[in-house]
Parts: C-alpha cells; sequence; structure tokens
C-alpha cells in the first residue's frame, strides 16, 4: 500500500483529484472510449462496415465491466487488454471491437488523455500558486530580512528578493505544460508492429478520425518504442516539485527558533512536546520534492525500449508515473495552502 491511498498516511499524501484522474475507474474509461472510436472509425480502413462499427461502438459504450473482474486476466496476460477485449466481444456478441489495433494502442491512449488532464489541473494550480505568493509580495514584499548564503547571514535583503524565488519559475514550468501539452496528447496508434499494416491505406484518415473523437492530435508514426514524451512529462513534474521544495526548505529554515523569520498558521503539533509548532507541509514539500528526484531515474530508465515493444520497460512506467503525479498535485496544493496561510515574514518588528 501506498502513502497516498494509505489509511492514515493519506492524510498528508493524499490528493483526491488527482487520484480520481488516474484511478483505475478513469483509466478503463480511458480505454472503452478509445475502443469505441476504434469501432466506430473502422469502416474507414475496410475493417468492417459503418454500420457494424457504430453497433459496437455502443455496446462498448454502454459497457459496466468493474476493473477488479480484469485483476485474474492480468496476472495472466501482462495485462488487462485480452481479457478486456474477450468480455466486451462475448458480451455484445460483435465482432467490429479491437481488429487491427494492440494493447500499447489502448493503454497508451488512455495514458495520455490522464496526462493531457493533468498538465491541464497543474497549470490552474501553478496560476492559483502564483496568485497566493503575489499576494504574500504585495502584503510583506518591502519587508526587511537577512539574506543568507550556504546558510550563513550574508547581506540584508526584502521578503520580496526571497519570494521570488520561489514565485519566477511557475511562470517557467507554465510554459513548459504549454510546450510539452502538444508532445504528450497523442493518440497511440500503431497495431501489431507499431507499422500501421492493418489500417492498410486509409490508416491517416482512420487515425485522425479516432484522435478527434478522443480529443488528441495524431502522429506520423506511433510512440510505442519512443519514450521521450512519457519521459519529457515526468521530468517536468520533478521540475515542478523541485520548485516546491525550495520553497519548503527555506520555509523550514525560517521558521527555526532562532531565527524566526516566518509565522504560518495552523502547523503540526507535537505528542512530546506541546509547545512546538512544527513545519508540517513545507517539511512535505521537501520529501515530494526528493520523492519525485528519485522517481525520475526510473522513468528515464523506462525510455529504453528494446524493438518494437517493451513489457519491461512499459510495466514500470505503470509503477512509477501515478506516484510522480500525485506527489507533484499533493505538493501543488500543499503550496499554496502554505502561502495563503503566512501571517509573518521577514523581521519582526
Amino acid at each position: 500500500m501506498d502513502v497516498f491511498s494509505h489509511p492514515w498516511l493519506s492524510g498528508l499524501f493524499a490528493d483526491a483529484e488527482m487520484e480520481t484522474l488516474w484511478s483505475a475507474e478513469t483509466q478503463l474509461r480511458h480505454m472503452l472510449a478509445f475502443e469505441s472510436a476504434w469501432s466506430r472509425a473502422g469502416h474507414l480502413a475496410g475493417l468492417w462496415t459503418q454500420s457494424e462499427g457504430e453497433a459496437a461502438a455502443k455496446a462498448i459504450a454502454a459497457n459496466q465491466i468493474m476493473p477488479a473482474a480484469l485483476a485474474s486476466g492480468t496476472a495472466r496476460d501482462g495485462l488487462c487488454v485480452p481479457d478486456l477485449v474477450r468480455f466486451l466481444k462475448a458480451e455484445s456478441g460483435l465482432s467490429a471491437i479491437h481488429t487491427g489495433t494492440t494493447s500499447q494502442d489502448l493503454v497508451d491512449s488512455a495514458t495520455a488523455l490522464s496526462m493531457a488532464a493533468t498538465v491541464d489541473l497543474f497549470s490552474a494550480r501553478l496560476g492559483v500558486l502564483d496568485a497566493a505568493l503575489a499576494q504574500l509580495v504585495a502584503t510583506h514584499g518591502d519587508t526587511a530580512m537577512m539574506g543568507r548564503t550556504r546558510m550563513q547571514a550574508a547581506l540584508p535583503i526584502t521578503v520580496r528578493d526571497r519570494v521570488e524565488t520561489w514565485r519566477k519559475p511557475l511562470a517557467i514550468h507554465q510554459t513548459r505544460l504549454a510546450q510539452l501539452r502538444p508532445r504528450i496528447a497523442v493518440v497511440q496508434i500503431g497495431g501489431a508492429a507499431g507499422d500501421r499494416a492493418a489500417m492498410g491505406k486509409n490508416a491517416d484518415a482512420m487515425i485522425a478520425s479516432i484522435a478527434a473523437e478522443l480529443g488528441l492530435a495524431t502522429s506520423d508514426q506511433s510512440w510505442h518504442a519512443m519514450r521521450d514524451g512519457v519521459g519529457e512529462f515526468a521530468s517536468c513534474l520533478s521540475l515542478i516539485s523541485g520548485t516546491l521544495g525550495k520553497m519548503g526548505q527555506d520555509i523550514c529554515i525560517m521558521s527555526q527558533q532562532g531565527i524566526d523569520e516566518i509565522t504560518v498558521s495552523g502547523g503540526g503539533g507535537s505528542s512530546a512536546m506541546p509547545h512546538k509548532q512544527n513545519p508540517i507541509l513545507a517539511e512535505l514539500l521537501v520529501t515530494l520534492a526528493r520523492f519525485n528526484a528519485v522517481q525520475l531515474s526510473g522513468m528515464h530508465q523506462a525510455l529504453i525500449h528494446e524493438q518494437e515493444r517493451s513489457g519491461i520497460a512499459w510495466a514500470l512506467e505503470w509503477m512509477i508515473l501515478p506516484q510522480m503525479v500525485l506527489a507533484t498535485g499533493r505538493g501543488l496544493n500543499a503550496a499554496k495552502e502554505i502561502a495563503a496561510s503566512i501571517t509573518q515574514i521577514g523581521a519582526k518588528p
């Protein structure tokens, strides 16, 4: 059990909104949307008639399969798709389902949908955090404080100088996310060997139809074994977390007794020392930043896909990427909460 869903650790780490976005239920809904779009567009490549495809798409959309029903098949096949397709065909009695595509098309397209939605949500959260820090500067920006280099007193600065090192990278992250989105919000369609052979000469028309229905972009080649987009997405998560971690580390040091450069309402109590007010959320930002920095190395290992498809590297992505998303989402919410809870910053009058 991970900390994001643990019965009590989730009280500190959980992000319900992100949990929903990357949940099994959402991933299954995305996969069914892909299968429905595939059936609906199959006539463009001569895989079946338009009426057969429409009937299959409607049956898929009405399906009520539960994620838990796919567990035993995943244990046997290494992923849920073979069982899912068998279930869809048996339940509907129709054959215009899945033929010409493959498991990786289905799972990666579902992941692309979740990554795109995550970019949109994180962009909005960065905007909220930026506004909270801007308000902090407006209220306390001219207050004097001691600048510190290598944790030693250096020369006087203002609160604005310190807070801007937390705030300015947020705009850069917004730009990164905007540039990244077109590279990851891309439908995955390659077929069995990644060459789209099953769709014949009308592959482009079929792919365009599916992408449009899903709200994704098309590509001139499948990205089965080209995982730089997924790796870039993970890198961006770690960079955002790192910026938040720097903010958290500063606040932890500023709140030390004897320095007393910041007061944050709320905070955490001690079971043994009632006089303490621990900087819990600031510490959390540092923890989450370090967690994502460690996980990023695993995502970069997952860039190495042998030949046209890798089960090894692909499964590594499944293990790591959702955890990084949850850590980043929780960090953005915690940083926003901290920024709104600062009642004093800089030298006390």
